[in-house]
């Protein structure tokens, strides 16, 4: 830190991923994505360190399901806040939050936490969103498509990182559901099963596979890679 090595934190939650995935789903991605990119900075001479990664955050639209644990919006901003600007008061270059998590009162806790590094450290959080069109346009057709909660997107980068986490023989029973859970939140769905996600999974499963999960994989990491150099070379110029 007191090099003033680049801080990667992951994000993620604990929640449902239908019967074959993992509560810690977005915990896993958001792990090895910023493992993965800290690799890449190492090697364009950047150094990189990974925190590990915070596992609860905002999940109440998956409430209804055993397993899922939710915190309050104002925890989840305060405590994103307050390990942005401990790691800047110790000396830190730059912090990114590397997020898996998209539930939007989730995503507004971090935009919240970045608004209060910035105030009271004069800091700049950089928060790659992948929702974005930039980086949407590096990823699957399902995420773009926002029918990916559990579906193939997810159901391969879990496989890429952690197979052992995914119930393969479950996999193949699961029928499609090919129901954007964005645009039923942008109609006023406030649960999976409002959105008609009755399973707690979104997109198609039986369509995952390793080799999606380390091309999306690929796709992320670039993505955190080139967030940092971007910020890095605005800080440095005159």
């Amino acid at each position: 830190m007191k090099r003033g090595a680049v801080v990667i934190l992951p994000v993620g939650s604990t929640e449902a991923h239908g019967p074959h995935l993992p509560l810690s789903t977005d915990v896993v991605i958001s792990q090895e994505m910023s493992e993965r990119a800290a690799l890449k900075l190492t090697e364009r001479g950047v150094e990189a360190l990974v925190l590990p990664a915070l596992a609860y955050s905002v999940t109440d639209f998956s409430a209804e399901f055993p397993g899922t644990v939710s915190i309050r919006k104002e925890t989840a901003t305060m405590l994103i806040r307050d390990i942005c600007a401990s790691l800047y008061k110790q000396g830190a270059k730059l912090v990114l939050i590397a997020n898996s998590h998209l539930e939007p009162e989730h995503i507004a806790s971090i935009n919240d936490a970045i608004d209060a590094v910035k105030q009271e450290t004069g800091r700049a959080v950089v928060f790659p969103d992948k929702r974005k069109r930039r980086w949407a346009a590096t990823l699957t057709d399902e995420f773009r498509r926002g029918d990916c909660h559990a579906g193939s997107y997810e159901t391969s980068l879990v496989m890429a990182a952690q197979p052992r986490l995914v119930r393969e023989e479950l996999v193949e029973s699961l029928a499609p559901v090919s129901i954007s859970i964005a645009e039923k939140i942008r109609e006023g769905a406030r649960t999976f099963k409002e959105a008609g996600g009755n399973d707690a999974y979104f997109g198609d499963p039986r369509a995952a596979s390793r080799e999606e999960g380390e091309a999306v994989y690929n796709a992320l990491s670039d993505m955190i890679v080139t967030s940092v150099l971007e910020s890095l070379e605005r800080e440095e110029a005159p």
